[in-house]
């Protein structure tokens, strides 16, 4: 039986050092605070008149892609991969992206026009 001995050159942990606990409660923060404007936005901006409801969803959109971002780079450790595979994804994830708005366009240009018909 041969021993496999473990180093962090074979596995890149060394690269993950960066994200301690500080790291951890820093990114934590930052997601609370996106949430919070967002229910003010709900609770307060748009029910008052101070914000309409089509800008609000697009401010919606805006900061859940922000807060996907850091849940995909930090907790999902996308942040320390290689280069290559950062750019894969992110160049999948704005296809898609690209994809959704096509189809929401072309099913709201459809229903517009079956309901003239």
């Amino acid at each position: 039986m041969s021993e496999h001995s473990h180093t962090t050159e074979e596995h890149g942990h060394e690269e993950h050092a960066g994200l301690s606990k500080g790291k951890i409660w820093k990114v934590f923060g930052i997601l609370l605070l996106i949430t919070v404007i967002e229910f003010i936005i709900a609770l307060v901006l748009i029910p008052k008149g101070i914000m309409t409801q089509h800008f609000g969803n697009y401010v919606y959109i805006v900061l859940t892609l922000l807060k996907a971002f850091y849940i995909v780079a930090y907790f999902m450790h996308l942040k320390y991969e290689k280069l290559g595979l950062q750019l894969a994804l992110t160049v999948s994830f704005i296809f898609i992206i690209y994809f959704i708005v096509l189809m929401l366009t072309e099913g709201g240009f459809l229903n517009l026009h079956m309901m003239h018909h």
